[in-house]
């Protein structure tokens, strides 16, 4: 039995929070989380502002720019937020109104905006309730005026006019700190802002957006700006991959104060890449639009196919996913009082846009087969296949299962295996080759510590369908390994392990090898990564001594820094050339003892990015693949990818 509190529960135990004292208390209701995403989020809510402005047709250009001192600077040439006193409170302007009070917005019904991403007009307020510092900068009708404020959205003074609009302009600016107490982390990732700022020129066509970051020495610029919009969106999504064909088809419709755009394109992969859109807001977990598109698309292609005869009377309709193996496609709808759910706006709930959008693709997509019969029988015959190898997988499925129900716990037979059977204090060290297994198996500790060596580059599933993959020696070993399933077959619940380590050399084979086992895990155990399971441990590449003592370092960059530190070492650099070259006692060292060992967990972003450069990683253009390594040797997202 739980024991009764002490205290009096009364009308006295009652606690209001006033103004933004909520966002404070309760961060992770508004924006998510504290981490890094949350932290991000706050230029999201400010960006999304500017763009609102660009939908209503009032804005051009967005101006981002993150500051040496580690704030964040967004400036719009939009109408600038109104300053003059609100009706509710004669003594304050409307500006300040919009900083200190939630759901306080031009975006409930009035006459200032048709079409908003903001719908809960809690954006830049929660912006100034999470930050130390925030300054408002609005430009409107010839004048400057400036408005501050401190400690999570504490006034300072009052609006005032500080002098003439620089050369006339319009628009406003908002300037903020956030605030180390309320977040894990308060650095800004110059290249997740840079990919966000990008689809969002995507989404606005013409829209330029300007990105600066005035921490790095050289002074980082970039500007996006599409005048084919998601057209070049998709082109920009299939560059990495083999388009089917070249053609993008597109179109779009309105009615009743609602829009909807689609572009799409097909490829040669495996695998759906479908990104909806609501007001210019990315709806990951989908809604309404995008069911009304899948309806669509289902139908329109199996009209299609009978009408050509080539599905006969006596054949089952394709299905949805066949028809969407290797589909590209953007579906962007702009309507008035979207509803989302929740403040972080995942998914669109409006009905109407669902009949919108299924009526558009079933009319506008049907006229553009019709018109590109070369293109619409290429996509045919992909969905065909598709449904071939989705029967062949079925089968294949039902083989494995059949398997591991005679074999038991079916495990590999070059799995060395821990003695312990707690999965939550258990690991699985997945390392390349057999070489490198005997060292790691030496260096484990066998009551809690597992180790299966895969042979070489497994396969690439990016590249196969699932019926070749789960005949695959290497892929059948890591499924009974983890001992879940695969596909929509995986339980996580039912995990070995709760670390799955994957351990490679210090060097672009082993890179390739991390990235083909991350897209594995991401494709077909994807709850595995979700949940946080799956960890890169990065080998060194490089050993020396300083006194008696041996050093080791992570790659070329920490050899360079410890040179630049140590300009008078003397002693020679050893090469780790391979995990099998590593004695046990120096994998031990550096990369299995839990004490001493360096893991990075990866996250879903991560092994997205992995799936996404696995194709190039792993191509036939050999050129391609030097130049995607060269240029993105330095980028922290492939540090471990």
């Amino acid at each position: 039995m739980p024991t009764r509190s002490s205290g009096t529960y009364d009308a006295s135990a009652i606690t209001v929070l006033e103004g933004l004292e909520p966002v404070r208390l309760r961060p992770g209701m508004y924006i998510g989380s504290t981490g890094p995403s949350g932290l991000h989020h706050l230029i999201w809510e400010v960006v999304d502002n500017s763009v609102d402005e660009a939908m209503a047709g009032f804005c051009t250009r967005i101006d981002v720019t993150l500051l040496a001192d580690g704030g964040c600077r967004v400036s719009d040439d939009g109408r600038g937020i109104p300053v003059g006193p609100h009706a509710s409170d004669p003594k304050r302007s409307a500006a300040e109104i919009v900083l200190t009070t939630l759901h306080a917005g031009g975006k409930f019904g009035g006459a200032g905006y048709k079409v908003t991403g903001g719908l809960h007009g809690v954006g830049v307020s929660v912006v100034n309730a999470l930050s130390t510092r925030l300054k408002l900068e609005i430009d409107v009708e010839g004048k400057h005026h400036v408005l501050e404020f401190k400690n999570g959205g504490e006034t300072i003074g009052k609006l005032k006019v500080t002098g003439p609009a620089p050369r006339g302009r319009t628009g406003t600016t908002v300037t903020f700190w956030p605030d180390p107490t309320i977040f894990e982390e308060i650095e800004f990732r110059a290249t997740t802002v840079l990919e966000r700022l990008q689809i969002m020129a995507f989404l606005n066509k013409g829209l330029e957006i300007r990105f600066s970051d005035e921490r790095d020495a050289e002074g980082q610029k970039t500007t996006f700006k599409y005048n084919g919009g998601i057209v070049d969106f998709v082109k920009h999504l299939n560059a990495a991959r083999e388009s089917l064909f070249r053609k993008v088809a597109s179109f779009e419709q309105s009615e009743d104060a609602m829009e909807v755009e689609v572009a799409l394109q097909w490829n040669t992969g495996f695998h759906e890449s479908i990104f909806s859109f609501a007001n210019g807001i990315s709806t990951t977990e989908g809604g309404m639009h995008e069911e009304g598109f899948k309806k669509a698309l289902t139908n329109v292609v199996n009209r299609y196919a009978r009408s050509k005869n080539t599905l006969k009377e006596k054949d089952d309709n394709l299905l949805g996913e066949d028809i969407r193996e290797g589909l590209t496609a953007i579906i962007s709808v702009r309507l008035t009082n979207p509803q989302f759910e929740g403040q972080t706006k995942a998914k669109l709930g409006n009905v109407p846009m669902r009949s919108l959008v299924e009526r558009a693709t079933n009319e506008k997509l049907a006229e553009w087969f019709e018109e590109n019969p070369r293109e619409a029988n290429q996509a045919l015959q992909k969905a065909l296949l598709a449904a071939r190898a989705r029967v062949a997988a079925r089968q294949a499925r039902d083989l494995t299962r059949r398997k591991s129900a005679l074999d038991g716990a079916g495990l590999p037979g070059k799995l060395a295996d821990c003695s312990s059977r707690d999965p939550r204090e258990c690991e699985l060290f997945i390392v390349e080759g057999n070489s490198a297994g005997g060292s790691a198996k030496d260096a484990r500790d066998p009551r809690t510590q597992a180790v299966l060596p895969i042979r070489g580059k497994i396969l690439n599933v990016e590249r196969a369908r699932i019926d070749k993959m789960l005949k695959n020696e290497q892929v059948q070993a890591l499924i009974a390994a983890v001992g879940a399933g695969v596909a929509e077959d995986f339980d996580v619940t039912k995990i070995r392990y709760h670390k799955v380590i994957l351990l490679a050399d210090a060097d672009v084979d082993g890179s390739h090898i991390r990235t083909l086992l991350l897209t594995f895990f991401f494709r077909q155990m994807r709850a595995l990564v979700e949940g946080g399971f799956v960890y890169v441990a990065q080998p060194p590449l490089y050993s020396t001594l300083v006194g008696k003592e041996k050093l080791y370092l992570r790659d070329d960059t920490a050899k360079e820094r410890f040179l630049a530190e140590n300009p008078n070492h003397k002693a020679d650099f050893q090469r780790l050339k391979g995990l099998g070259e590593m004695d046990f006692g120096e994998l031990k060292e550096t990369t299995i003892d839990p004490t001493k060992r360096s893991l990075l967990q990866i996250n879903v972003e991560q092994a997205a990015l992995a799936d996404e450069v696995c194709s190039i990683l792993m191509g036939d253009d050999v050129e391609q693949r030097r130049h995607f390594i060269q240029t993105n040797a330095k980028d922290a997202r492939f540090l471990d990818i």
